[in-house]
């Protein structure tokens, strides 16, 4: 809800507010989504390090600085520095977070034998359920006149609340060293405690060894690769939609309504549809028939009549980019502890997200430059991408579930 009452309207901000240039609002998003998705490596590796509490609440204070910052920005300067901030506070939590989640889900199939991505659906949608309210905030703010600076100070109350929740409810305990722990013998009476030297150089070898495996790792990689054709069609919905949106409305007021509509869709429809998904098709499947319903999106909007206000282009969008969101990424979750051990979770989940942020990095600037391209060039070009996610997806293992059957399936 914090980040949504915020985002939606950072675009038009930086362009009429600012009177920054396309292609500079395009490169700020761009740094916005690196920092976020592009450090997430960074926040993974912290957590298979100190656990996921500690991380998580600074991850927040972060989060709190940086949207007060932003409401007091002016400059392109200090608008990149508190940008910067903001994604890479999620950096922290959200990695933490999320490794959390899917460890929990690979738990309870093996416990239970309902699917994984139940769970990692559930999480989904309980996360898009803040969203939706988010953009709804977001638009009351500004047509009660106040302003991008209101919605941004809305957004650091909104994570005050988020760091008191998590320092109140998360545990303390990390339970894979917790688990690593319990396997260790308990050193003899009068025994030194304290780390020897060769017990330093083992742990920093095992750090060394988990990054070498986890970025040697073909399908890994692969996977990380498709999932990056997802995330530069996401960054989208805050770079072409808003100027989809102002030029069939001559303004952005009806932006916080579709985003509402994409967040009410996610919270609807996510657990029935992944529960359909993964009961009948594969997660590779499910990754591919995601990503080419993404594509179909953009395909689009320039086919779709503009109807009523204008609307309707962005709208089918929306939707379509939503479905195939629905699809994809509970399968791209569930297929990382697929692919890499359990005790390098954390840096892979933050690798998924990081590989894909050097890929918004890249493209942002670019499809910033596309918005005054003409229309069929633009919407073709942004569907490309996610068709060659697809078809990279389509080489990775099917991934059924159970890390044994998954990385012995054969790819294609």
């Amino acid at each position: 809800m914090g980040f949504y009452a915020v985002l939606p309207y950072l675009a038009t901000h930086l362009g009429s507010g600012l009177g920054m240039a396309g292609w500079l609002v395009g490169l700020v998003l761009g740094l916005r989504t690196f920092s976020q998705q592009g450090l997430f490596v960074v926040g993974g590796a912290l957590t298979d390090r100190y656990g996921p509490r500690p991380v998580v609440l600074a991850g927040c204070a972060l989060r709190i600085t940086g949207f007060g910052w932003l409401a007091v920005a002016g400059t392109t300067a200090t608008v990149i520095a508190a940008v910067l901030l903001i994604g890479f506070a999620a950096a922290l939590f959200s990695p933490a977070v999320e490794s959390e989640a899917a460890r929990e889900a690979v738990r309870h199939e093996r416990d239970t034998g309902a699917p994984r991505a139940h769970v990692l659906a559930l999480f989904s949608a309980a996360g898009q359920a803040g969203a939706f309210i988010g953009p709804l905030l977001g638009s009351l703010l500004l047509l009660l006149g106040g302003g991008f600076r209101a919605a941004c100070l809305a957004g650091a109350v909104v994570f005050v609340g988020v760091l008191a929740g998590h320092a109140r409810l998360m545990p303390h305990a990390d339970p894979v060293r917790k688990r690593k722990r319990e396997r260790e013998p308990e050193p003899e009476r009068g025994e030194d405690r304290t780390q020897a030297p060769d017990t330093v150089t083992r742990t920093a070898q095992r750090g060394r060894s988990s990054w070498r495996a986890v970025f040697t790792n073909r399908p890994f990689l692969l996977l990380c690769l498709a999932y990056s054709g997802y995330l530069v069609s996401y960054n989208q919905l805050y770079l072409s939609l808003p100027a989809e949106v102002e030029r069939a409305t001559g303004s952005g007021a009806a932006l916080g309504w579709l985003f509402a509509l994409s967040s009410l869709l996610v919270v609807v429809a996510q657990v029935p549809l992944t529960r359909f998904s993964a009961l009948r098709i594969a997660p590779r499947t499910a990754l591919v028939t995601g990503l080419a319903v993404v594509a179909a999106g953009f395909a689009a909007v320039p086919l779709t009549p503009a109807g009523p206000g204008g609307l309707l282009p962005g709208a089918a969008l929306v939707v379509l980019l939503t479905l195939g969101q629905m699809l994809l990424v509970p399968a791209a979750r569930g297929l990382v502890p697929d692919l890499v051990e359990d005790r390098q979770l954390g840096l892979a989940t933050g690798a998924l997200s990081s590989v894909s942020g050097i890929a918004v990095l890249a493209g942002s600037a670019a499809t910033g430059a596309l918005l005054d391209a003409p229309a069929p060039v633009r919407w073709a070009v942004l569907a490309a991408v996610p068709l060659a996610g697809a078809a990279l997806a389509f080489t990775l293992p099917v991934g059924r579930g159970g890390k044994d059957q998954g990385t012995r399936a054969v790819a294609g």
